[in-house]
């Protein structure tokens, strides 16, 4: 009995971490490619969330008596309105398309209009939660699939340190047979990189700057996608010509701060320090 547990253990732990596991793509796999599709999405409830006061005390006196909860809940309403889940995962994919070097497959690539109108998502607000059907694709004259896919996202808080994070994976697969050629996951923690402090008292007058930190970390796995897609050892690969990435928005100038002994308006977090 011990033993039939044992290996059942291991098995579920093989399972689990071949699931997590990077696989690095080989350059006569990507040889064989002819027309990929690109598709990136966000999981059901992947976020965003809001982290920052219930597992950090250090704000228990500028919220006096806000609950932790209630202000992570409001704090949630304002990454919302930061930015919609179509535009995360949409400049994930038009970041990462638009740094691959301008040579075979990249260049033909299927019109990612022709895609989101196959899985009817076309100009609609929302990504699909569901995995899509892949087999759509083929039609299209897809052999392959390179899909992101961000699973979980928000503001997170250590010690009084504040910052964004970003979890997912990517990878490539065939559209015959599913047979994966590339996965990469990715974990990005702007706290844990010892990044600015993002005031979330701040960002609770201007999720804007949530934005903005969520556009650095989506670039940075960009980049990493990038490098993983482009092995050295191809055959007779074309030069490399990048494009520019999309436009990120500057930051507003933070509102003065209004007294501290007023009524929270409902709905809104206290106001940043001075």
């Amino acid at each position: 009995m011990v033993r039939s547990r044992s290996v059942l253990f291991a098995a579920v732990l093989v399972a689990f971490t071949a699931g997590c596991a990077s696989q690095r793509l080989s350059g006569a796999d990507l040889d064989r490619v002819q027309r990929p599709a690109f598709i990136s999405r966000i999981e059901d409830g992947a976020g965003p969330k809001s982290k920052v006061f219930q597992e950090d005390s250090a704000y228990s006196d500028k919220l006096k008596k806000l609950e932790p909860k209630e202000a992570d809940r409001r704090l949630t309403v304002k990454l919302q309105q930061a930015v919609t889940r179509f535009e995360l995962s949409e400049r994930l994919r038009v970041t990462t398309l638009s740094r691959l070097p301008e040579e075979a497959p990249w260049t033909d690539a299927v019109d990612p209009a022709r895609v989101a109108s196959a899985l009817e998502s076309f100009l609609v607000e929302e990504v699909p939660a569901n995995a899509p059907d892949y087999d759509l694709m083929a039609p299209l004259g897809a052999d392959t699939i390179v899909e992101f896919v961000i699973q979980d996202y928000g503001m997170r808080s250590d010690d009084g340190h504040a910052g964004a994070y970003l979890k997912g994976y990517g990878r490539m697969f065939r559209v015959d047979g599913r047979s994966e050629l590339w996965r990469r996951p990715f974990d990005l923690d702007a706290v844990e990189q010892g990044a600015q402090h993002l005031d979330p008292f701040k960002v609770g007058k201007e999720p804007e700057l949530f934005r903005l930190a969520m556009t650095a970390l989506l670039d940075k796995v960009a980049d990493m996608f990038v490098k993983d897609l482009t092995p050295n050892n191809r055959k007779g690969a074309a030069p490399a010509g990048n494009t520019a990435p999309d436009t990120v928005p500057s930051a507003v100038t933070p509102a003065p701060p209004t007294p501290p002994e007023r009524q929270l308006p409902p709905g809104e977090l206290p106001d940043p320090d001075a």
